[in-house]
Order: structure tokens, then C-alpha cells, then sequence
């Protein structure tokens, strides 16, 4: 069953680098575009693959064996996703860190629309470590979407700044030791505390963080010319600073419990139920994309379980220096956190071993669409802007190696 499992998650990531091309046949075609459009969907990919273990172990071992797996499994961190992309994406939320932003750009002496790529690439990863890598992901899109994700930007500065948004944010959550997924999966284990981590991750990935942003700012400056500021909802000055600081609560709220499902959902549904009593300073919920990134990660968690037989011995048996690159690679290819949680099960790992583990992690975490939890939630916002309204693996993980090569550095030296 092991071996099965291995082969349905390698089809599972070949189905990923091939998602382009099923958005493709579904414009060619009239009879079967459906059906390919949801096989382009990359959000959907990990879902199906995960029915088709589940199917297939109640072939081979029976259905309540399938069931049995099924149930083990934790799905805090598909929930909580799905819940904090809806919570931070909504009218109030968006409108305070929007209103921030463009204050601060204002008061730079270049171009308003630069400063305000700029600090969505640098600003508002490095947020995430108190607001959570999702939440931060969510915000940094919707607000760029207008300004760089548009048709008259070229393709590939498009790949380019979405391989930076998805590194920043990656990194950018290891001040503290709450907000990254691949960092709380270890934390207590270790004993890494938010000093700990400000002190021997954070300032690296602030100096990873700031040279990526500003190189790539400079790359798009010359594109941003015509680019129209991120428009304002119609009736935003409407929207009451009581409505905002109700809606931020519901926010800390959520992330103060990310790790009781049964609480954060509960305040959830009393979220929902403040958005339809005040229907008028809402705009639409993206309940649709939330949906569809935690279905994507909870297929993850399903085919991922599967996976610690072969990735276990590999972790454990590598040098710091080649763990780091180890890891580096193998975040490509599994959820960081997965990596990083397999790695807390070996006893007796050096302080070194430790180090190079969570750095290459997160280092890797911008290099494809699985590599980190977050991400999904930035393919589900941004693809619109992309052609075929489908963001391409390998387009993903060539605009992510510039980035990546700059985090790592800044880990190991």
C-alpha cells in the first residue's frame, strides 16, 4: 500500500505540472470542457488523487482500513486556511492593510504605485509572522492582483513576481514561532520560542526578504507605468472604523486559536453571521476559493501521510550541510511542514541538523504550488491574470529559483 501511495503522489505531482494543459484542451474543446477545466484546476488536483488512494486501499486492504486512515489523519491546517483567506479577505480587513499600505507609499519619494509593489512584497510577508503566512498570502495578492497581475504586464515578470511573493512569504514568517506551518510543527518539540526565532531565522529572511522585494520592485518598475492603483470599493469611506476593528477581531481571534478547529470554527460562524447582519459594508466572501485551497491541502494531508517510509530514512540520515540542500530539494516535492514534522520524529538530532532542516524548509518554499501551505491560496487569487486564467508549474518554479538562491544564501551564510 506504501508503494501505491508513492506512485498515486508521484502522478499527483506530474498532474500538477500538467494542469496548464488540460486549461488548454478545455478551450479546444466543446464536448469535454468541463471535465478538463477541472482537471486544470490546480486546486483540485490533490483532492482527486487523495479520493483515488482512498479508493484504492479499501480495493487492497478493505473499506474500513480506508476509512480508518482516512479518519487519522488531522485537518486542523486545511480549516484553518480555508477560514483565515475568507476572514482576512473581506471588505474591512482588506481596506485597513490597503489604507496602510498606500499611506506608506505616499510618503516615499518615488512613485506611489512602485512603493506600493514594493511593501506587498516585503511589508506584508514580514506581517505574516503575526498574522500567519496564509493571512499574509491572502492580503499581499488581492492588493497586488490590480497592480501586477494584469494584462499589459509581460507573462514572465508575472512568474517572476509571483516566484518572490511566494519565497517572501515562505520566509517571512519566521519571526516568531507561531505563524510559519514548517516552524510550529517543530516548535514545541524543540523548544524554539518567538526570541529564539527572531534571533537565528528572522533577521536572515527580513535581509532575504528586502533584497528580493527591492530587486524584483525595480524589475516592474518600468511595467508599472500604466498599471491603475488597487481600486477602492465604491462605498469604502462608508465602511465604519467599528465594522473594521470588529472584523480585525474576528482575525486575532482566529489566529490566537489556529490550533482548536472546534473554537476558530465557532468564531467563523459567528463571522459569517456579523458579514450578512451588516451586509452593507461587505463585499462577496471568497468562501468559492477558500473551499478550494483547503480541499487541495486536505488531499495533501491524505497523500502525505502516506509518504514517511521513504522520506524519514532520507531526512535522517544526511549531514546539516546536506540536509540543508536535502531539504531544500524535497520541499519542492511535499509540504514543507510534512518535512519538518517527520524530521521532529528523530530522536537525537543536533542543533546543526535542526538549523538546516527548518532553513532549507522554508527556503523552498516558494519553489511549487504544494511546497507550502499558503500557496494554493496565491494560485487561487492570482490566476486570473495569468493566460488561460492557469498558472503553469514549471513557469511557477523557474520564477521562484532567483529568490530561493537568495534565501538560501542568507540561511547558510
Amino acid at each position: 500500500m506504501e508503494v501505491l501511495a508513492a506512485g498515486l503522489f508521484a502522478l499527483a505531482l506530474l498532474h500538477t505540472f500538467c494542469a496548464k494543459l488540460f486549461e488548454r484542451l478545455a478551450h479546444r474543446s466543446t464536448r469535454h470542457a468541463g471535465l478538463f477545466h477541472l482537471l486544470g484546476e490546480v486546486e483540485v488536483v490533490f483532492g482527486f488523487w487523495a479520493f483515488v488512494l482512498v479508493a484504492t486501499m479499501a480495493l487492497v486492504q478493505g473499506g474500513s482500513e480506508a476509512i480508518a486512515y482516512a479518519e487519522s489523519l488531522q485537518y486542523t491546517e486545511p480549516l484553518f486556511v480555508f477560514v483565515i483567506m475568507v476572514v482576512a479577505a473581506s471588505r474591512p480587513v482588506l481596506l485597513t492593510v490597503e489604507r496602510l499600505v498606500n499611506g506608506l507609499a505616499r510618503l516615499a519619494p518615488v512613485r506611489t504605485v512602485v512603493t506600493q509593489v514594493w511593501l506587498c512584497l516585503a511589508l506584508v510577508p514580514l506581517i505574516g509572522s503575526f498574522i500567519t503566512e496564509p493571512a499574509a498570502m491572502t492580503l499581499a495578492a488581492l492588493l497586488m492582483a490590480p497592480l501586477v497581475f494584469n494584462t499589459a504586464m509581460p507573462e514572465r515578470l508575472k512568474y517572476a513576481a509571483l516566484g518572490v511573493l511566494f519565497v517572501n512569504v515562505s520566509i517571512g514568517g519566521t519571526l516568531t514561532a507561531f505563524a510559519a506551518p514548517p516552524v510550529l510543527m517543530v516548535a514545541a518539540t524543540w523548544n524554539w520560542d518567538s526570541t529564539f526565532m527572531a534571533s537565528t531565522f528572522g533577521w536572515r529572511a527580513c535581509v532575504a526578504v528586502l533584497i528580493n522585494a527591492s530587486v524584483m520592485t525595480a524589475l516592474l518598475s518600468r511595467h508599472l507605468a500604466d498599471a491603475p492603483a488597487a481600486p477602492a470599493p465604491a462605498d469604502a469611506a462608508t465602511v465604519p472604523l467599528t465594522v473594521r476593528a470588529i472584523h480585525l477581531a474576528f482575525l486575532a481571534g482566529v489566529v490566537l486559536f489556529a490550533h482548536h478547529p472546534v473554537i476558530f470554527l465557532g468564531l467563523f460562524l459567528f463571522f459569517l453571521g456579523f458579514t450578512q447582519a451588516y451586509a452593507h459594508y461587505q463585499s462577496p466572501l471568497i468562501l468559492k476559493e477558500g473551499l478550494l485551497v483547503g480541499f487541495f491541502l486536505a488531499g495533501l494531508v491524505v497523500l502525505g501521510g502516506m509518504q514517511q517510509w521513504w522520506l524519514q530514512p532520507i531526512v535522517g540520515s544526511l549531514q546539516p550541510t546536506a540536509l540543508f540542500f536535502g531539504a531544500l530539494g524535497l520541499t519542492a516535492l511535499t509540504d514543507n511542514a510534512a518535512l519538518t514534522y517527520l524530521g521532529s520524529l528523530i530522536a537525537g538530532m543536533t542543533d546543526a541538523s535542526k538549523y538546516a532542516l527548518v532553513a532549507g524548509a522554508v527556503a523552498g518554499g516558494g519553489l511549487t504550488v504544494i511546497a507550502n501551505a499558503p500557496n494554493p491560496a496565491g494560485v487561487a487569487l492570482l490566476r486570473k491574470g495569468f493566460v488561460d486564467e492557469s498558472i503553469g508549474a514549471g513557469g511557477l518554479l523557474l520564477g521562484a529559483l532567483p529568490p530561493t538562491a537568495i534565501a538560501a544564501l542568507a540561511f547558510l551564510l
